[in-house]
């Protein structure tokens, strides 16, 4: 057995906008084969819906849906001045600042399956912040810059984002908790949520707003349970 996380988009009607966090029990079928990983993910998507009220979309280039794959980070692009539409990876990690060195942006013209080889990315000390197109972003709350590239970089592909919004959960059957904080499937669901709530241009036009938004959810994602209430004040 193994477990994993489903974020569900947050339809109330409260002002709350950030998304809900179910962890799930499923079989893992073990194995590199996509057709493993596939065995994984219906497990994981049965045991989370098992009354199929849900709408699911596994985000990953494991997805049997061409959406998923393409929402993948590895897939989506975000555009970056002076380099065009580049893979959401190599914008992330291209972006980073660390207190010995970077930004790196020669990474954002890298292959974004190979671009977590780079040392640099290992031995440059711990991430201060983030440097991308013209902005500076914090690295507290650690979820902050890379969920606001996502939804960024989501709502600059049209086709993808009239999509989404069709789906009430989302998972991603390589992220571990335990082993990390940013996850694709996580941001699919905040995205959704700002946009049911109405609240997602403002989002994408305010960071500071944005960065109180992340602020909220990142004090208690990590322990499991629902995701405390955040009003946007209006």
């Amino acid at each position: 057995m193994a477990n994993r996380p489903v974020f569900i988009v947050n339809c109330d009607n409260t002002e709350s906008v950030n998304y809900l966090t179910k962890d799930v029990d499923f079989k893992w079928h073990p194995g590199y084969a996509m057709v493993q990983k596939r065995k994984s993910i219906y497990s994981l998507h049965e045991n989370a819906n098992p009354d199929g009220a849900l709408k699911i979309l596994e985000v990953s280039s494991k997805s049997e849906s061409a959406l998923g794959v393409w929402l993948s980070a590895f897939n989506l692009k975000v555009h970056v001045k002076g380099y065009g539409n580049i893979p959401l990876e190599c914008a992330y990690q291209g972006a980073k600042v660390f207190e010995f060195g970077g930004p790196y942006i020669d990474l954002f013209e890298k292959n974004p399956i190979k671009i977590k080889k780079d040392v640099r990315l290992r031995n440059s000390g711990v991430i201060k912040s983030f440097e991308f197109n013209g902005k500076s972003f914090d690295n507290i709350p650690t979820t902050y810059f890379y969920n606001w590239l996502y939804i960024n970089a989501l709502n600059e592909n049209r086709k993808f984002s009239k999509e989404v919004i069709n789906f009430d959960a989302f998972t991603d059957i390589e992220f571990n908790p335990k082993r990390s904080k940013n996850c694709q499937a996580k941001a699919c669901a905040l995205y959704v949520s700002l946009f049911k709530k109405g609240y997602l241009n403002f989002c994408l036009n305010d960071t500071d707003k944005f960065k109180d938004i992340m602020k909220s959810i990142d004090g208690i994602d990590t322990s499991g349970v629902l995701n405390a209430q955040f009003s946007l004040g209006f």
